[in-house]
């Protein structure tokens, strides 16, 4: 090269290596060895186009990144090229200025030709060739570097904003708190249950945690519901305003209890999003936004510590399956990972075997991933290489559950729960008692009633891997496309498996509700937040969310909590003590209520809860006759006051009226609806529309043959 040529070449040259971001520090080859990250090369040393071997290697490994980098190259191109940028701050840069092509989009993925670019100062660099990638089209110019820094920037601070926003709410609705009733369950699988354990108080213990039928494990329950009415006991005994502490705060505890504990799940996709290809922040606010994490994980339900537990199960095996491809003889990690691994799927399993069934393929890729000879062998040793972390966590939860379930009666023997949930909940009969559903009712409904239009991108996503996979086996065969393993290349088929896996071995059981799918949000959230591509149809989604927080968080059942509140203040009310009085409370028509937010004392108390569910309107004539023509009663002669109430939706509040009982007060409280027992249409559209959306508290008279019932004017709370 003569001397001229240099000192051309020297002034076209950066004096400092050009600067190119990566989403990875690094990248192997298929050798083992690791490479240097572009960032760290000058562009003499980046592949030029004639590297075949590279630029092969580039295909295969980096194919989901390139458009990213590409973008930052570009932006590097504007400052050695100043002239050929349009002017002005925060110009768009367009491909055609640069090389005289049309606009190329970000999807084709280019390869720029350095050595021409490098050599042939005269001539600005064009695309080498297009190298398909899995990103999404889009019609944008490529923008200047600064321009378009400055705008992800501003981007990524309004998200932040937006993600702190939605926290905030999560919290404040929790101690609104939210009225929204959504199963009996929540209450029923641990506060109802704890607070007799703990507090003392009346409650309707569930058959799942007798012990002649010990389905549930005690210890989640303990941790959670009991840690907060354990500092509630102490706060009646100790605090700076000692005495009973109000149904407000009974349902308020555990929840809030539960609502720290969903920020868990923020921070493991914080962790998560850069391994699996997703944007950081877009995916924290498609997780904070959704109403299932409003809704469903600040209250307690054991689906919520199984997503819980889900999502640190994937904190902990992402690392080893996303990124780049791992070495043949990967290094051994620390001792406790596995351990660790280990005790949470012991823990999920005991809170919920459905627990295996999410922990199943990312357990199966783990085991296998950068394995010589991926097979049994492989799979065997990563299994002993959990089990300390699995034998040790049961061991614990086997020795709890024999302790809370012994009796001085029994003999002291060891209470597996998961063994009797399982031999319950395998006989079809005992499903059928709890509802039967068809196969496809969580692909079909479900997913969509949980997560809307993210549910449609996944199957979407899933459909065109299944052509991908289809294709594949038709170009290579079915043995060789697995062997190669490009079924499983890009972040997008491993997430796409952590999703649906879980919903096809759910679906192979008859009984099927939404919530068992709400630890599949996390996979969700990564899968439809992907890197360089912008969150489609978010009109829909805010709207959707909206209405499903104010469905389940303040209409569905909204009524219940709010009248077990004012029933509180009633039967808490002062008395004169020459004149006792016994409350009867009737539930018909909702579900079933937990009477610990009544903050009864134990037994003896002059209190009575019955709950009629759905019975029909001549059974409860019946039993109202009963109820007040209790010996006990005044009016049959005996020393206390009877007062009855009557807790019904609006929707069967005509029922009462076939009673032909005196009506003393009604209360109304609004929103409640009922979906057993849903409002006519025409009842909607019609002036009292707000009595079928309202549940009713009826306070009943006596019934003597000679009384005239005349109804009182409604009280409004």
């Amino acid at each position: 090269m003569s001397e001229n040529q240099q000192k051309q070449d020297s002034s076209v040259r950066p004096k400092k290596p050009l600067e190119v971001a990566m989403i990875r520090p690094s990248v192997s080859n298929n050798t083992g060895h690791r490479r240097q990250p572009w960032g760290a090369l000058s562009p003499d040393q980046l592949p030029l186009k004639g590297d075949a071997k590279e630029t092969e290697e580039l295909e295969e490994e980096d194919g989901e990144e390139l458009d990213e980098i590409l973008l930052e190259i570009l932006g590097g191109l504007t400052e050695m090229f100043p002239e050929r940028v349009p002017s002005g701050a925060g110009a768009a840069f367009d491909l055609s200025r640069l090389c005289g092509s049309k606009t190329v989009q970000i999807s084709q993925g280019l390869l720029v030709d350095w050595d021409h670019l490098l050599h042939d100062p005269g001539s600005p660099p064009c695309p080498s060739r297009s190298v398909e990638t899995a990103s999404v089209a889009t019609e944008k110019p490529f923008q200047a570097r600064g321009a378009g820094s400055g705008q992800r920037f501003d981007l990524r601070m309004a998200l932040r904003a937006l993600w702190g926003s939605l926290g905030l709410l999560r919290l404040l609705w929790c101690l609104l708190p939210q009225t929204g009733y959504v199963h009996p369950d929540e209450f029923f699988q641990s506060p109802e249950v704890m607070a007799e354990d703990i507090l003392g108080v009346e409650a309707a213990r569930p058959w799942e945690f007798h012990p002649s039928s010990s389905c549930r494990s005690v210890l989640f329950p303990l941790l959670t519901s009991g840690c907060a009415f354990w500092l509630l006991r102490l706060w009646e005994q100790w605090g700076p305003w000692p005495g009973p502490v109000s149904g407000y705060v009974l349902l308020v505890g555990p929840r809030l209890l539960l609502t720290a504990l969903s920020f868990a799940l923020d921070v493991a996709v914080y962790h998560l999003a850069p391994l699996w290809g997703a944007e950081r922040w877009n995916a924290l606010v498609l997780l904070s936004g959704s109403y299932v994490t409003l809704v469903f994980y600040t209250r307690t339900f054991s689906n919520a510590i199984e997503g819980l537990l889900f999502a640190g199960l994937l904190v902990l095996v992402s690392p080893r399956l996303a990124g780049s491809p791992p070495p043949r003889k990967p290094a051994p990690g620390p001792w406790w990972h596995s351990w660790l691994l280990g005790g949470i799927v012991a823990a999920g399993f005991f809170n919920r075997p459905t627990f295996l069934a999410f922990a199943l393929v990312p357990l199966f890729l783990w085991s296998t991933c950068g394995a010589a000879d991926p097979g049994f062998k492989s799979l065997a040793k990563k299994a002993l290489a959990l089990l300390p972390g699995v034998s040790l966590v049961a061991a614990v939860f086997v020795a709890v559950d024999s302790w809370y379930f012994s009796s001085p009666s029994r003999s002291s023997t060891l209470v597996l729960t998961p063994a009797n949930f399982l031999y319950y909940n395998l006989d079809p009969q005992n499903l059928a008692r709890h509802g039967t559903h068809l196969r496809l009712t969580h692909l079909a409904v479900n997913g969509f009633l949980l997560f809307g239009t993210l549910h449609a991108r996944a199957l979407r996503a899933a459909w065109q891997q299944l052509q991908a996979c289809l294709w594949a086996f038709a170009q290579m065969g079915f043995l060789r496309a697995l062997w190669r393993q490009s079924l499983l290349s890009g972040p997008r088929s491993p997430l796409l498996l952590f999703y649906f896996m879980p919903l096809a071995l759910l679906s192979a059981f008859s009984h099927q509700e939404a919530r068992f799918l709400i630890p599949l949000l996390v996979p969700l959230v990564l899968l439809c937040s992907p890197q360089a591509q912008p969150v489609t149809c978010k009109g829909p989604l805010v709207l959707f969310n909206v209405l499903g927080a104010l469905f389940f968080g303040c209409l569905h059942q909204g009524g219940l909590v709010p009248g077990l509140g004012h029933l509180e203040q009633v039967v808490h009310a002062p008395a004169p003590p020459s004149l006792p009085t016994h409350y009867t409370l009737l539930f018909t028509h909702t579900y079933m209520p937990p009477r610990h937010l009544l903050h009864l004392p134990g037994p003896g108390s002059p209190v009575e809860v019955v709950d009629m569910a759905g019975t029909e309107d001549q059974v409860l004539c019946q039993a109202l006759n009963n109820f007040t023509r209790q010996p006990a009663c005044q009016v049959a002669g005996g020393p206390w006051l009877c007062r009855l109430f009557v807790v019904t939706p609006g929707t069967a509040r005509p029922a009462m009226e076939k009673c032909h009982f005196p009506l003393k007060s009604e209360t109304l409280l609004f929103p409640h609806l009922t979906l057993e027992d849903p409002p006519a249409l025409s009842s909607l559209l019609s002036g009292a529309w707000r009595d079928h959306l309202s549940l009713h508290i009826l306070e009943l008279g006596e019934k003597p043959d000679n009384v005239t019932e005349k109804p009182l004017p409604t009280i409004q709370p």
